[in-house]
């Protein structure tokens, strides 16, 4: 079993920490920062250890803050060139970033000159949010100038820092509310050439879609007007969980239609399986309309839930371009064996296929306990 990623914070790794900053500062005491890092780390998640390692260097650098963040640049490496291939080593900057969000929302523009640092070697996406929260409006105007920068790290940020609802942060409920000043930023990225960068404002936007469907919708239309290979694959992406759900005017501008003129002929096997076993899917569609059809085809599987009910889970299945009378088949394979996202109950299990958002019964499985 791999190990988790909390432990990438231990006592090697605070260590490590003491020597670079002793090195950016030579009265930096690192056997004291060691001691206070380490002393109940192992209890910690993987968050909270990144706080506790904050805590620990702020106590063993300068009192004055913008001294402090001084030593911190001084002892960060490299820019990071792209993320792909650079594992986990990037994390080694998560305390540093917390330790900004912590301790500099009073020094604006010391803690904004070191998230653009750092923010090139670990994505500064959480710490900016504590600026987001308690000077909005500048915060909002760096990030706009920022939109424009060399790095696509630093306008990744820009986009990646300002999402409603990014994982494992807390949601901007005033962005939730009313979008409209991070949709500004995110048109200024919408062409960026940088996929890393488009990638998170598609991300952006799809979680967007969450609170404003139709918001999401007009944007995705708009930027589809002229639009280059790269801004249709961002609309693409955003629309992800519309098309999933079958939204009529999200499938539209993907340019999916006419799923009432396709014939679906579909098994699910086998018919009863235990617990944590497998069944499949297959699925054969042959195009019965005159004319060439585009279809996006998900499958919906009605997993039952403890009390007895039913929770539809919709599995990605594939794009097709079907001639007129062409078949196509897809073929899924679904698990049941319990998931850190979903527990898994026996029962009847109804399957779905989704064509262009028009639901037809493939059939169901019966899953007995183990």
């Amino acid at each position: 079993m791999a190990p988790q990623l909390k432990h990438f914070f231990d006592a090697e790794r605070a260590c490590q920490l003491a020597d670079e900053l002793h090195a950016a500062w030579a009265d930096f005491p690192r056997a004291r920062f060691v001691a206070e890092a380490t002393q109940g780390l192992e209890a910690l998640e993987l968050m909270d250890r990144a706080a506790h390692l904050a805590r620990a260097m702020r106590t063993s650098m300068p009192a004055d803050f913008e001294e402090a963040v001084e030593v911190l640049l001084r002892s960060v490496g490299p820019v990071l060139g792209h993320v792909d291939g650079a594992g986990l080593a990037p994390f080694h900057y998560l305390p540093h970033l917390r330790f900004i969000a912590d301790h500099g929302l009073d020094h604006f523009e010391a803690s904004m000159r070191a998230q653009h640092t750092l923010t090139q070697r670990f994505s500064a996406e959480f710490s900016i949010r504590a600026f987001l929260e308690h000077d909005p409006e500048r915060t909002l105007a760096r990030l706009s100038e920022w939109a424009s920068d060399p790095s696509h790290h630093v306008r990744r940020l820009v986009s990646e820092g300002t999402r409603p609802r990014l994982p494992w942060a807390s949601r901007l409920k005033r962005f939730q509310k009313d979008p409209t000043p991070t949709l500004a930023l995110l048109e200024r990225l919408k062409d960026d050439p940088e996929l890393y960068v488009r990638r998170s404002v598609a991300n952006h936007l799809n979680d967007i879609g969450k609170d404003h469907p139709d918001l999401l919708l007009a944007v995705a239309e708009r930027w589809m007007v002229d639009a280059t290979p790269e801004r249709a694959w961002i609309v693409t992406h955003a629309l992800r969980s519309s098309v999933k759900k079958g939204d009529p005017r999200a499938l539209a501008i993907r340019g999916f239609a006419g799923g009432d003129a396709v014939t679906v002929n579909a098994t699910v096997s086998p018919a009863e399986i235990a617990l944590g076993e497998t069944f499949l899917v297959q699925v054969e569609l042959t195009n019965d309309g005159d004319a060439p059809l585009r279809a996006v085809v998900d499958l919906i599987v009605r997993f039952v839930k403890a009390n007895g009910g039913a929770k539809p889970k919709v599995f990605k299945g594939r794009d097709l371009d079907l001639a007129p009378g062409q078949r196509a088949a897809v073929t899924k394979s679904v698990s049941t064996a319990d998931l850190s996202t979903r527990k898994h109950y026996p029962g009847d299990h109804v399957v779905d296929v989704q064509i262009n958002g028009v639901a037809t019964r493939a059939g169901s499985v019966r899953v007995s306990a183990v």
